[in-house]
């Protein structure tokens, strides 16, 4: 579960904390002295190197508590928010909230040989963990009190949302609709203090990643472009992420901050 000592900072939540964009950026969060709650759903074979990371952040983090469990169970979110409340106790908050939920489909519109094309079911089931799940989690947890005044909500993006790559139909579409839903929190959710954006971060070689269909082409066309020649590492990412939950970017909201040493720009 986790550890507690002196506490000066609101709790950062991050779904999808083990890996990753999110693991990186639960490492960094710790070590700028942020407490942290994780939520992650790995496969029984993967949890052994999953507590190995997490305990050096127990190491250096104020307090730390992860559980295993379905961010994207409705039933499951409405548990852990209460779980959350316990936590925090009469007095504390969530101050941070960090969506890396990566579960997307990979299918082709039209197959090869014997693949099955891509439905119209498989476009919601991406939508609904990649983008929709944000605004849920953000609006119970703003609906159960939880949420600090200052509050920054940060979503993970990528230029698939705006460009066409190998069998990634599914997920451009639910990065696209992230990015409508974060400009559109963050002018809805400005009356209660609630800044919003998303970080659209250059190719990554994280597991996630790996899992696209010609990943290996993509990521040396990627390092063709970026006038740093080397490629976004999830450091780089959990760095600007960090620069968003800085007092000073309390005016920044509704944004797409591009992290990726400017490889979109060729």
């Amino acid at each position: 579960m986790g550890t507690a000592k002196n506490i000066s900072k609101p709790f950062a939540l991050i779904l999808g904390g083990s890996k990753g964009l999110g693991l990186a950026t639960a490492k960094k969060l710790a070590a700028e002295k942020y407490p942290l709650i994780i939520l992650h759903r790995d496969l029984a074979i993967d949890l052994e190197q999953v507590e190995i990371a997490f305990e050096e952040i127990r190491e250096i983090a104020p307090a730390f508590y992860s559980f295993q469990t379905d961010a994207l169970n409705p039933l499951r979110r409405k548990e852990q928010i209460e779980k959350i409340k316990t936590l925090l106790g009469s007095s504390g908050r969530v101050g941070v909230v960090i969506h890396s939920i990566a579960k997307g489909n990979l299918k082709r519109m039209l197959p090869e040989g014997s693949e099955k094309s891509l439905s119209a079911e498989d476009l919601r089931i991406t939508a609904d963990a990649m983008a929709f799940s944000l605004y849920q989690w953000v609006q119970e947890l703003n609906l159960a009190g939880t949420l600090a005044s200052d509050t920054r909500v940060i979503a993970f993006t990528s230029e698939g949302s705006s460009r066409v790559l190998p069998s990634y139909g599914a997920v451009g579409v639910a990065k696209a609709a992230l990015q409508a839903l974060v400009r559109q929190m963050a002018v809805e959710f400005a009356p209660v203090g609630i800044k919003v954006n998303c970080i659209q971060a250059g190719v990554t070689l994280t597991d996630s990643f790996h899992k696209i269909p010609g990943s290996d082409k993509l990521a040396a066309y990627s390092l063709k472009r970026n006038p740093n020649n080397r490629l976004t590492q999830p450091e780089d990412v959990a760095n600007a992420t960090y620069l968003l939950c800085r007092p000073e970017a309390s005016w920044i909201t509704g944004n797409i901050l591009i992290a990726d040493g400017g490889e979109h720009l060729i």
